[in-house]
């Protein structure tokens, strides 16, 4: 699989996490270990293991990771 930095969906996804951080920084100081901490992990997740996934050579191990990714995009939106 080519250069992670090179897909499109690794670029939208650290772009969300960058305005997630940004957007996270205004919720109160009591959530930083609950809902802050939750959002910022489901998001950071998601071109993490795009990144992870491009990484290895198995397909099937490709496709785990994305799996991921995706796992986590789910969680982000609910």
């Amino acid at each position: 699989m080519k250069d992670f930095r090179e897909l499109k969906e690794w670029e939208k996804a650290h772009n969300l996490t960058v305005a997630v951080y940004q957007a996270t920084k205004e919720f109160p100081e009591e959530e930083l270990l609950g809902l802050t901490q939750q959002v910022r992990l489901a998001s950071a997740n998601i071109p993490i293991k795009i990144a992870q996934g491009c990484d290895r050579q198995e397909k099937e191990e490709q496709v785990s990771f994305l799996q991921l990714a995706r796992d986590s995009a789910i969680e982000l939106e609910y």
